[in-house]
This record gives C-alpha cells, structure tokens and sequence, in this order.
C-alpha cells in the first residue's frame, strides 16, 4: 500500500557543492553534526509514500527549512553551524550562495508546491531528526528533548490530526512525545501549509531505537494515523 503523503526530508544531505567547497572549512564530521543524523536511514522510504522530496546538499551550506532572505547566523546561508562552529574562511562571493539558492533551494521548494496543489496526498510531513539536547545555537541550548516533537505552526493543519498522530507515538513510546515544543514548525511546515496541511515531525537522536527500528515505527504509526485521516475518523 502506497500511502497519500508526501514525505520531505530536507536536511539528511552531506554534499558541498563545487562552487562553495574551495571556502568551506568545515570537517565531514562537523558537516554531519549540523544536519539531521541518521535521517537518512529512519526515512529511507522508497515506495511506501506516494511522494518523496529530499536534497543530498548539508544543511551547513543552504537549509531548505529557512526563508529564501534569512540570512541569520543560523539562516538559509548560515555563517555558523549550530554548534557555533564557522563554516567559511573566507565568506565566499554572493553571487556564489545566489548560485546554490538556484540550482538546490528553489528548486526543493518547487516541487513541495507542485506537489502539494497537485491533489495527489493528503497531507505533507516534514522529516527531522534533533539532538537529544539543545546546541548552543537553537531554542533550547543544553536542555533535554523528548523523543518526538511534532509542529503545525499552531495552524498548519487540523489541531485534531497532529493531536491524533502524536497519540499513535504515544501508544508506542515510553518517551515524552510533545506538540509545538521546542519546535512548532519551520519555513517548510509554515510556507506550504497554503497548498495542503503540513506536520512538522522531529525525532531525537538519542539511542531509545536502533535507527531501523525508528524506521519501522515512523512507517507503521504514518500508516495507522493516515487510514483514520483519509477515511474522515479524525476530523477537527
């Protein structure tokens, strides 16, 4: 069975592209630890969802969960990673970040649109992994997380569908399962939610799960919670 959602995980790449590679000062491992650990693997669905979009581009170059002008430390250009690491020495040219922005950013976005106005799924899930605490540059530095933090952006879907979805982990997790905290839904979950309802879904890293088993848990409690939203038994 091909479920009706579209599945976006934007931040499970580890490519620098070409242009940007002469200036980046980042390490393979620094690149990794500012993106989205593990995703990859937990979200590795090929035909189980009826649409995928993903980027093979880290998260440290350009974050497809900001605003295409957010130019913040920690914005779609980011100047630090999020653990306060620099990545560029030196900054390269503008015309360069306007480059990738082009061949990588808008074209992601592009495709979450077309997608979403196409009436082909029901719903878009925007897929993240988190550290199991704070780094120092986000919401809550140094504080624990719990296990699933799911976000609508306190409107970009039913209250009773992310209501329903975080009661299926619930049912399956010993851990806490939290809406809107510390994360209530990025650029992607906000911007698109216009087109179709959007779930932001973030998933700690902490070990709770081998991978593949987290894997497995997304895949079944996606399944459940979509039955009951296609077929009208959860309704706001």
């Amino acid at each position: 069975m091909t479920l009706p959602l579209l599945i976006s995980v934007p931040h499970a790449g580890l490519e620098v592209p070409a242009q940007v590679r002469p200036y980046c000062r980042l390490t393979p491992g620094e690149i990794a630890a500012d993106g989205d650990e593990g995703a990859a693997g937990i979200y590795r669905f090929e035909n189980e969802f009826r649409e995928r979009v993903t980027t093979p581009v880290a998260r440290a170059i350009v974050d497809m969960n900001r605003a295409p002008d957010d130019r913040r430390k920690d914005g779609v250009i980011k100047t630090h990673t999020c653990w306060n690491v620099p990545i560029y020495e030196p900054t390269p040219p503008e015309s360069i970040f306007e480059t990738i922005l082009g061949n990588h950013y808008h074209p992601y976005h592009a495709a979450l649109k077309r997608i979403g106005r196409s009436g082909t799924v029901i719903a878009g899930i925007d897929c993240h992994t988190m550290a199991a605490q704070g780094p120092p540059v986000g919401p809550d530095p140094g504080v624990e997380r719990p296990w699933i933090c799911l976000g609508n952006a306190e409107g970009s879907c039913p209250t009773a569908w992310i209501e329903e979805l975080a009661a299926r982990f619930s049912a399956v997790l010993d851990g806490s399962v939290t809406i809107n905290v510390p994360f209530s839904g990025g650029f992607i979950t906000r911007s698109h939610s216009g087109e179709m309802p959007w779930i932001q879904m973030e998933m700690s890293r902490a070990p709770f799960m081998t991978n593949e088993d987290k894997r497995r848990m997304v895949l079944e409690v996606l399944t459940v919670w979509c039955g009951r939203i296609d077929t009208g038994l959860v309704r706001d």
